[in-house]
């Protein structure tokens, strides 16, 4: 039999273990659109109680939950502020134009970060010919950023400026826990300084459906109509959010886990000619690295780790993805890391 292929490609890939599937099969449910699904409502209230919110609604996705949020938070002729490689700006089919007619105002960030001096003047004069500015949107952890972690200081200067000014503050922290588990910060002293934030269960933490958008309790009862017009009101949703409270209460410290296994990758990426960490560090479960030209493109060389049993993002030309996760040992991040090594040191492939 051929060993399965290692799966780096993302940790949206996580499949619920047996435990978590016992949970799930014997979730009590109810009718979540009546608020009836205890395993839901225990759900929403463990999330908001961990992130120091009042309340919280279960989504299907992340991104669900994320334009959720710009909704609550803007109307049309209203836009946002975001750093530019973040999900909800490069990965979500503009969906607040599409749907609401809110606009946007990306800035470049340095691997996904910004600083509160790229915010001085970016909000627009009060009058009737441009769009109104009210929204600040971070990502924590961030993405395109290999996984970089926003520093707390530099969160509570962008949150408090912005709050100073009038603008409210949105988290992308579709991965926070990751944060939480590098930093030793806890999951409430991050959100404390977002009116909103998100968090997705189907990544690291290994649940198979949903995030969710924690807040005030204004803001949810705001965040539950919109939910419902976008098609995201779920009836018996227990046995699926039960996978996620699975994952909250057994899956959050192993984080580290990955990270470890995330550094064991990048110290060999680094030590194999031809190959660029980009960003030079890796902060938690996302390595992205640089193919040099001769090697081929990204796709190339991705295609080549494939056809050896190692799978991985082309995320650019030249750029490849690594995410680490629950469904990833140890043994198979040194073998994915031999298998990089010898297929950059044996030169590209003439065609």
């Amino acid at each position: 039999m051929q060993p399965r292929p290692i799966e780096l490609r993302s940790d949206t890939f996580t499949k619920p273990s047996p435990a978590m599937r016992a949970a799930m099969a014997e979730a009590e449910v109810g009718d979540d659109v009546a608020g009836e699904d205890p395993t839901v409502n225990r759900l929403e209230a463990r999330i908001a109680e961990l992130l120091g919110k009042e309340a919280a609604v279960y989504v299907p996705s992340g991104m669900m939950s994320n334009q959720i949020a710009v909704r609550v938070h803007c109307q049309a002729g209203d836009e946002f502020v975001c750093e530019s490689s973040c999900h909800i700006y490069r990965y979500e089919q503009a969906a607040y134009a599409q749907l609401f007619g809110i606009a946007v105002q990306p800035i470049d960030g340095l691997h996904g970060l910004l600083d509160v001096d790229q915010l001085v003047d970016r909000i627009r004069p009060e009058n009737d010919h441009t769009v109104r500015t009210r929204l600040v949107c971070l990502e924590n952890t961030h993405n395109r950023g290999a996984g970089r972690i926003h520093p707390l200081a530099s969160v509570v200067e962008i949150c408090s400026w912005a709050a100073d000014h009038g603008l409210a503050r949105h988290l992308d922290g579709a991965r926070l826990f990751n944060a939480v588990v590098a930093t030793g910060i806890s999951a409430d002293a991050w959100a404390a300084h977002f009116d909103t934030v998100s968090v997705c269960f189907s990544k690291g933490l290994g649940a198979p459906v949903g995030s969710a958008l924690c807040g005030s309790a204004a803001m949810i009862r705001r965040a539950r109509r919109t939910r419902k017009v976008l098609g995201g009101a779920m009836r018996q949703s227990g046995i699926i959010a039960a996978g996620a409270l699975y994952a909250l209460e057994h899956n959050i410290d192993r984080l580290a886990e990955d990270h470890q296994n995330a550094q064991l990758l990048a110290q060999a990426l680094r030590q194999t000619p031809g190959l660029t960490l980009e960003p030079a560090e890796v902060d938690t479960n996302i390595v992205i690295f640089r193919v040099a030209d001769e090697l081929g493109t990204a796709e190339d060389f991705t295609a080549r780790l494939r056809d050896r049993g190692v799978l991985m993002y082309d995320i650019s030309r030249q750029h490849l993805r690594a995410v680490t996760h629950l469904d990833v040992s140890r043994d198979e991040v040194e073998r994915a890391a031999e298998i990089v090594h010898e297929t950059a040191t044996a030169g590209a492939v003439v065609k």
